[in-house]
């Protein structure tokens, strides 16, 4: 507007002018005056003087107009370049960045090709960063893993959500930050090579491989692959591929390597090969290597993998097509990765109130639904926009899962929260969890992995189905690999801070969005909205926390509704089908369902490092442990199921061990507090509130862990099912499912029994009295043929009880373990009214539990004469009680005080009792200190109602040192080993490393206590901090790496003889699981499971444990340069100086009934 004004301006001048000249020009001069032309020049230069005046002022104006013009522009430009992905790198290197502008500019351009084979010729020839930070600057590393790691797995979910662009403008970003460019590695510029050469983009290709060198980092075979892979997409010619491939050999990379050593997928090898045969057309790729048939070479394993020895290796009692239908029906409900159950509880009756509830709640669900996906949506866009601005976001995380997905999420989440609520970092992890786990599964369905999976898993089964037949006999896991290599993708877990800042997210979205009418007796648009979840503050511990409480009226409408389902992930739930076989860390237990081979706490990855950097044949032991024991078919116990649910739903029994509901649960006085109360009456009645609130809150949690356990139970009635097996980082195992295996209390063991029977045998029906015997807790010091007879003495109540459980005698219910005794009480009476006993098919479990086993390791391991006797290594005629003899041993110390004068030791008179010392003597050997001894004995001192409170305290100190010393005196090899074990582990911890070993079968250890390094992550209703323990970079924490280095050590040991013992049964043909030191076969097979157990305990201890471990310890912590420092000398003169052993012959223990009874 401003310049069609100037020119107006200008042009009316002009003409004005032009018709003044004219006018002067007609008039003839009349006199010598000044000609008019002269004088009209005059008046036209002050026309012009004019003129330029305001031409000035104009194109001043018009000046600052254009420069705010443009600045305008720049700024719009700029805003848009925020908005706009960039594809063009930033060098920091200015010839390099010089290189890539003249190349740019130039016309024509040479082609990519040739800016790629350069910059592969003159690529750097020196470690990747990763790799010198290793060597030379870790510290530097541990500032930058916890960014590295967020980064990386940014960019790898951009790929797999198909967000490469972005991917490649957040690399760009950090690139062009000298800061930033430091924390880049190489596999996060190889996650976008891949992602460029799958998509057949040469260009943006380049640009990474500049970034690459611009960065000083060598490409490897992986960047090679992704190369020739996009020359292979766009059908280069020969002579490109050529020069890629002669550059790859100067660089050291062998051409095989691209089909043998890459974790790539089918489709991408068929690429690669078809770019490499057009440059080599005679090129055959290596053949998939064979299985390979190395197996592990120690002593202890010898006889399992030996082909020389007979084997009959048990079969499932299921033919083959009824396993693959089982197969089938776990792969769709690992593909659904939930699990509705019908819950136990007694269903209402469906009264208008019931069914109005019922409706009201559908109808807000499909409002939350879509105000869910509405707000998720908005979320998304917030967070793409982060990402446009060069931060690693959730956007690509959000991505993975469709809205409506992460919807139910998210609503099932909200139906299982408890009335008090559960804290927002515990919320938001298991909603991350909860996102990758579903994640995975939907991978491995579009890549294609299931039906490779059915082809191959249906071969398997002929190993396992009781109507097939093998060529060869082999375990479970040798079957697998024979059939072939696998190509199923391993699934790394998202930094622990990406996975609580997502479920974070997601528990924001929830609280914000999820509304409900104040009155829900009317549901109108109009009526006022209240959150159905608040956010408050609360102490635990003395920490305030966070946490996510629904609101009462939400509460109360779940339980008028009364919904009789709930939902299970799938991983949480038995398995339908035999397990995969445990092959490698990554790989085993369920079909689809990502499952780690050794559990840790989420974001420990030392573990994980530690059994990848193992050789496999190292973890042969373990992992065919751990197959055997999932491969054990279970079924419920029916009989005791009904029984429990007829008490579950007629308020629980707790001393039966079935909760009672949270309307059983005491209730604070109703009164009002008088006005003039007194601070200690108002104090009592706080105290008295806080215990009611503490009683309610644990019987909610029992009785919905009951619940659970139950329901599951009900679901699984009239199905067979298995439950696959992980271990901790001990070695210690357990079954994976959560809520429902035999892991459990009484109640849970009850409730379960092996699916395949067995005959009892002439001995077998001995053996379950013996078991009903042990399980009352009766007579533990007497020998087994008394055990039997007072199993005999006693037949007509195990009778009564089988028969009339509620209503009978209910001898059954004075049992130490009730339920299991009372499930034995009917497997007896049916045994024993079968027409021929011998022939009666049994599926019940029976149980040979160690004697204090803890200590008969120690025993073992220092050759313990006396130890050794206590705890029922050496044969007797009746089982030795150590925990009587300590309590003995105690009571003579306490008699010599006594004398002495000792006034607390003549308090003590009548009252050290076999009960008082037992939880401080078998917690000892797995390292209980003084002070927690202490408390132990003051507990079991404040039970006994004669003895005198007063002297409580004074008495738990003395009894404590004395038991102490009596286990001194009675274990003597013992302590000294402990000592040891203790010493070194300090030590090591001092030197800044934590305390790692390998156990006798292969598996190495690392004990994961350090420093706790704070994680913050700001922002949102609440800034969440939580600690991580888990990382080797980090500060080992000594006191917990000292103290806890002598029980992880025994725990190894018990964990390698259980594996032991389990191989060799398996091998036999037996049925075999365990709880720890407690193992479990048919009554039958007792008699061999105790010969086996017995052998391979000492087979264990004859190896030179001690010694073994001073060896490895040795060269792991004082070798290398640290050798001459003198801290490390003094380590290595402990860790050489190996507790003296005793003269026990190991050899007694193969004699020994009550070793294991």
């Amino acid at each position: 507007m401003l310049e069609a004004r100037v020119r107006q301006l200008q042009a009316d001048n002009v003409s004005e002018m032009r018709a003044k000249l004219l006018d002067v020009a007609r008039i003839p001069e009349a006199d010598g005056s000044q000609s008019p032309r002269k004088v009209e020049a005059g008046n036209e230069g002050a026309a012009l003087g004019l003129t330029s005046r305001w031409a000035q002022k104009l194109h001043k104006e018009k000046l600052v107009m254009q420069k705010r013009k443009q600045k305008l522009e720049e700024n719009l430009q700029k805003q848009a370049r925020k908005h706009q992905l960039r594809v063009e790198p930033q060098l920091l290197n200015r010839q390099l960045a010089g290189w890539l502008q003249r190349w740019e500019r130039s016309t024509p351009r040479s082609p990519w090709e040739e800016q790629l084979a350069q910059l592969l010729q003159e690529a750097p020839k020196r470690l990747s960063r990763e790799e010198q930070h290793d060597q030379a600057n870790r510290l530097s590393k541990m500032r930058y893993e916890a960014q590295q790691q967020r980064l990386l797995a940014f960019l790898e979910c951009c790929v797999l959500a198909d967000q490469l662009p972005l991917a490649h403008h957040v690399l760009v970003m950090h690139h062009s930050k000298s800061r930033q460019q430091r924390a880049l590695t190489l596999p996060m510029y190889n996650t976008l090579l891949l992602g460029w050469a799958r998509k057949g983009s040469f260009k943006e290709l380049v640009y990474v491989f500049f970034m690459m060198k611009d960065a000083g980092l060598a490409p490897d075979l992986l960047s090679y692959a992704a190369a020739l892979q996009c020359m292979g997409r766009l059908d280069q010619d020969a002579s490109t591929i050529q020069r890629c491939l002669k550059q790859m050999a100067q660089d050291g990379l062998q051409l095989q390597e691209l089909f043998t050593s890459l974790p790539l997928c089918k489709e991408d090898k068929a690429v690669l090969l078809r770019a490499v045969r057009k440059a080599e057309p005679t090129f055959l790729p290596p053949q998939p290597p064979l299985p390979s048939f190395e197996v592990n070479t120690s002593p202890l394993l010898k006889e399992i993998y030996s082909t020389d020895l007979p084997a009959s290796f048990p079969k499932q009692h299921l033919p083959l097509e009824t396993l693959k239908d089982l197969f089938r029906q776990q792969l769709s409900v690992e593909m659904a990765t939930i699990v509705t159950v019908d819950s136990v509880e007694k269903a209402p009756s469906l009264t208008e109130e019931v069914l109005q509830a019922r409706k009201t709640l559908q109808e807000l669900r499909t409002r939350w639904e879509a105000e869910l996906c509405l707000a998720l949506q908005q979320t998304k866009a917030r967070e793409a926009q982060a990402a446009r601005e060069g931060r690693p976001s959730l956007f690509p995380y959000l991505c993975l899962l469709s809205e409506g997905e992460l919807t139910q999420l998210m609503l099932q989440t909200l139906q299982v929260l408890s009335q008090q609520g559960e804290s927002l970092l515990s919320l938001a992890q298991e909603l991350g969890m909860r996102i990758f786990n579903r994640h995975v599964v939907q991978r491995k369905q579009l890549n294609d992995e299931v039906q490779a999976l059915q082809e191959r898993y249906f071969k398997y089964l002929h190993l396992l189905a009781s109507d097939t037949q093998v060529v060869m006999s082999r375990l479970p896991r040798q079957h697998w690999e024979a059939l072939g290599t696998t190509e199923a993708s391993q699934d790394q877990p998202w930094p622990l801070t990406v996975v609580v800042q997502l479920g974070k997210q997601l528990a924001e979205v929830l609280v914000q969005t999820v509304k409900m009418p104040s009155n829900l007796a009317q549901l109108q648009d109009t009526q006022k909205l209240i959150p159905v979840l608040y956010h408050v503050y609360s102490f635990q511990s003395f920490r305030q926390i966070g946490i996510l409480k629904p609101h009462p009226a939400f509460i109360q409408l779940l339980e008028t509704a009364a919904e009789r389902t709930m939902t299970f992930e799938s991983a949480e739930v038995p398995m339908l089908c035999p397990p995969l076989p445990w092959t490698s860390p990554h790989s085993g237990a369920f079909l689809l369902s990502p499952t780690k081979l050794m559990r840790s706490l989420e974001g420990t990855i030392q573990h994980q490092r530690l059994l990848e950097g193992c050789p496999p044949t190292e973890l042969h032991g373990a992992l065919d442990a751990l197959t055997q024991l999932g491969n054990c078919a279970w079924r419920v116990n029916g009989r005791v199921l009904d029984l429990v649910l007829t008490i579950f739903n007629a308020k629980g029994c707790p001393r039966l061990g079935v909760p009672s509901p949270a309307s059983e649960a005491p209730r604070p006085s109703k009164h009002r507090l008088p006005a003039n109360a007194s601070p200690e009456r108002k104090t009592e009645l706080r105290r008295e509130l806080a215990r009611c609130l503490k009683v309610a809150r644990e019987m909610h949690s029992l009785r919905t862990d009951a619940l659970y356990r139950l329901s599951l139970a009900q679901h699984l009635r009239h199905r067979v099912f298995w439950l696959p097996h992980n271990m901790d980082f001990r070695g210690r195992t357990y079954p994976c499912p959560p809520h429902f295996n035999h892991l459990g209390s009484d109640l849970a063991r009850a409730l379960l029994e092996f699916a395949q029977g067995r005959p009892l045998g002439p001995h077998g029906l001995n053996w379950l009295k013996i078991h009903l015997v042990n399980l009352t807790g009766l007579k533990k010091r007497e020998s087994l043929q008394a055990r039997l007879a007072f199993a005999d003495e006693i037949m007509d109540d195990i009778l009564d009880s089988a028969d009339q459980p509620m209503t009978g005698r209910k001898w059954w219910m004075e049992a130490d373990e009730p339920w299991q005794a009372l499930a034995c009480c009917m497997e007896i009476a049916q045994a024993v009214r079968a027409p021929n006993p011998a022939a009666y098919v049994s599926h019940f479990p029976v149980h040979q539990d160690g004697s204090c086993n803890g200590l008969q390791h120690y025993a073992a391991l220092g050759r313990d004469s006396v130890g050794a006797a206590s705890v029922n290594l050496v044969p007797s005629d009746v089982p030795q009680d150590v925990y009587s003899s300590v309590a003995a041993q105690v009571e003579v110390f306490r008699r010599q005080d006594a004398e002495r004068g000792v006034q607390v030791a003549k308090v003590l008179e009548g009252f050290i009792s076999r009960k008082v010392v037992k939880q401080t003597v078998m917690t000892v050997v797995y390292g209980v200190t003084r002070y927690g001894g202490r408390l132990q004995i003051e507990k079991r001192l404040r039970e006994l109602s004669d003895f005198p409170q007063e002297f409580v305290w004074q008495a738990s100190h003395y009894l404590v040192r004395q038991v102490f010393n009596s286990l001194q005196e009675m274990f003597s090899s013992t302590r000294a080993i402990q000592r040891w074990l203790t010493e070194s582990a300090r030590l090591i911890a001092r030197s800044g490393l934590a305390v790692e070993w390998v156990t006798p079968l292969g598996i190495p250890i690392i004990q994961p206590y350090h420093h706790d390094s704070k994680v913050s992550i700001s922002g949102g209703i609440q800034s969440l901090t939580f600690c991580s323990s888990g990382d080797t970079n980090q500060k080992p924490n000594t006191l917990k790496q000292k103290n806890g280095f002598p029980p992880n050590f025994i725990h190894s040991l018990d964990s390698s003889h259980m594996m032991l013992t389990a191989l060799h049964c398996y091998r036999k043909g037996l049925t075999f699981v365990s709880v720890h030191d407690c193992f479990w076969t048919h009554a039958a097979d007792v008699a061999v499971m105790n010969q086996v157990c017995r052998e391979q305990f000492v087979r264990l201890h004859s190896q030179p444990i001690l010694h073994d471990l001073s060896r490895f310890l040795v060269e792991r912590y004082c070798s290398g340069p640290r050798s001459t420092n003198a801290q490390v000398a003094k380590l290595q003169e402990m860790l050489l100086s190996v507790p003296k052993t005793g003269t026990f012959d190991l050899d007694q223990v193969k004699h020994s009934t009550y070793f294991f009874s």
